[in-house]
């Protein structure tokens, strides 16, 4: 049937761990119906199956985000059983060498890119139809404080990771979250005048698979800033990169 259902719905891609999954949890909480999209079919069901367990409306999605073919179906599977689509959490993405530039071959810097910056633009490409569809779309981009170059530039991490003085260079994984920024502000100028409202997110330094679990944060409280974004009420914010400082909003970050 359809079209008929009215409860808010969600997406959030590489959902079946980490910090994905704690956005997918929270949202649930929020009382949305939540498509969790992961490409491991297991793995996602099993954290369907946990999230579930809690009294969620949690439900596996496959997805495999740089899979044109994928995001399609997927598409199709939602617009038959919610019609529509309130919130779109980008969340997928994989690290990178940890090399200096110099010494990075291309090949490593495309295939982040392929995950990070290109996998973002087939989905959203795929879902803003149905994003369309509801009253107040919300885009969510999981960015990184690294992909800043104003505070690479000038050195200095305002969440308080790194010193004064110290940035990591790491060539694919940084420069893939800066063209990750630029393309949140693009798709945010064309969608301004439609109430879609799409920001980027630093989750702060989150304990996950990509820096070997040893972050500062938990996934869940990596998840509050995403959930703020894609839960924005009239009148939020868009274009804006907004990072985890324990704040109630967060910290506006510069591009």
């Amino acid at each position: 049937m359809s079209g008929t259902t009215t409860a808010r719905t969600a997406v959030v891609t590489g959902a079946n761990k980490g910090i994905g999954r704690a956005i997918a949890r929270r949202l649930g909480q929020a009382g949305h119906t939540v498509y969790l999209g992961a490409r491991d079919e297991q793995r996602g069901r099993a954290a369907e199956r946990e999230l579930r367990a809690e009294g969620l409306d949690v439900r596996f999605l496959h997805l495999d985000v740089t899979d044109e073919a994928s995001a399609a179906s997927a598409a199709e599977r939602i617009a038959q059983e919610a019609g529509h689509l309130d919130a779109l959490v980008n969340n997928a993405g994989v690290g990178g060498p940890l090399s200096t530039p110099s010494e990075t071959p291309a090949d490593e810097v495309r295939r982040v890119y392929e995950t990070n910056v290109f996998a973002v633009i087939t989905v959203t490409n795929a879902l803003l139809p149905l994003l369309r569809r509801a009253p107040a779309g919300r885009i969510v981009n999981v960015s990184s404080v690294l992909g800043s170059l104003a505070h690479a530039a000038a050195r200095k991490d305002p969440t308080g990771v790194f010193p004064d003085g110290v940035f990591p260079a790491h060539l694919a994984y940084n420069t893939s979250k800066a063209a990750l920024n630029a393309v949140t502000v693009t798709y945010a100028n064309e969608l301004r005048d439609t109430g879609i409202l799409v920001n980027a997110v630093s989750p702060g330094w989150v304990a996950t698979d990509i820096n070997g679990h040893q972050g500062a944060l938990t996934p869940e409280q990596g998840a509050r800033i995403p959930v703020l974004l894609a839960t924005l009420g009239e009148g939020g914010p868009t274009a804006a990169f907004v990072g985890e400082d324990g704040t109630a909003e967060g910290r506006l970050l510069d591009w």
